[in-house]
């Protein structure tokens, strides 16, 4: 009868799977299209685990981590937060690459009632709101004040400016044409393209790139990794590319 029960106990165990891990990913908005095509992906190839997705700017991202939320991988917009992740120690050792490129843009609502044609319009009297994202939490934000400050037209603008929470919620004022004009990311124009038309391409100092890393408190460092990989297969490759992100 013990033999039978050992059997029997030992036979359940080899069917039971290794106990479940959910993965907790913080990503810059601007990612989300991209990361929840991959989500079911990912999943489907490490079976009995769970991606956990937080989108949101890439700086109270990076607030939720300093103040000890539970995350397991970090992907910014930019490399200022990263940097600050990494210069507290929340960075697990040699995890740390750039793994995705973006653009900004400039971009009006699809009737552009205020006619502008490029950046010198956005001083004309009639174009009275611009959205960019919050520059000190905002990546994208950051992007444009800088490309406008280096301009010289940053102090002249400065009164039209409607700031937004993530790059997403500036797009979603361009989409419902509650603005004249607004910087986001090449990506986040795409998705709206019926409602939202790009004027032009900012030039900027430097690129738009996207790092990411394992958190040093993370309990599934393994699996994170595997995240990461996965982010530069082939497979993952192709859906951020699908999502218009270019390689870093």
């Amino acid at each position: 009868m013990k033999r039978l029960i050992l059997s029997c106990f030992l036979a359940l165990t080899m069917v039971i799977p290794a106990r479940a891990a959910e993965l907790t990913v913080s990503a810059a908005a601007s990612l989300t299209d991209a990361f929840s095509e991959i989500k079911p992906l990912f999943e489907a190839a490490h079976p009995g685990n769970t991606l956990v997705m937080n989108f949101a700017a890439s700086g109270p991202l990076y607030k939720q981590i300093e103040q000890g939320a539970p995350v397991d991988v970090f992907a910014s917009a930019n490399q200022k937060w990263m940097n600050e992740a990494e210069k507290k120690g929340f960075v697990a050792a040699d995890t740390r690459k750039d793994f995705a490129a973006n653009s900004l843009v400039l971009a009006v609502p699809a009737d552009n009632p205020a006619k502008i044609r490029s950046t010198a319009d956005l001083e004309k009297k009639g174009v009275q709101r611009i959205a960019l994202g919050t520059p000190e939490t905002v990546p994208a934000g950051q992007y444009a004040k800088q490309a406008l400050v280096k301009a010289g037209k940053w102090d002249a603008l400065a009164p039209k400016f409607i700031y937004g929470e993530s790059v997403r919620q500036v797009l979603d004022y361009l989409a419902r044409d509650e603005v004249d004009a607004g910087f986001v990311y090449a990506t986040d124009a795409a998705k709206e393209r019926e409602k939202v038309y790009v004027l032009s391409e900012i030039e900027l100092e430097q690129p738009v790139t996207y790092p990411i890393a394992v958190m040093a408190d993370s309990t599934h460092k393994d699996l994170a990794l595997s995240f990461l990989d996965f982010l530069g297969s082939d497979e993952g490759r192709a859906i951020l590319s699908k999502w218009g992100f270019k390689k870093p």
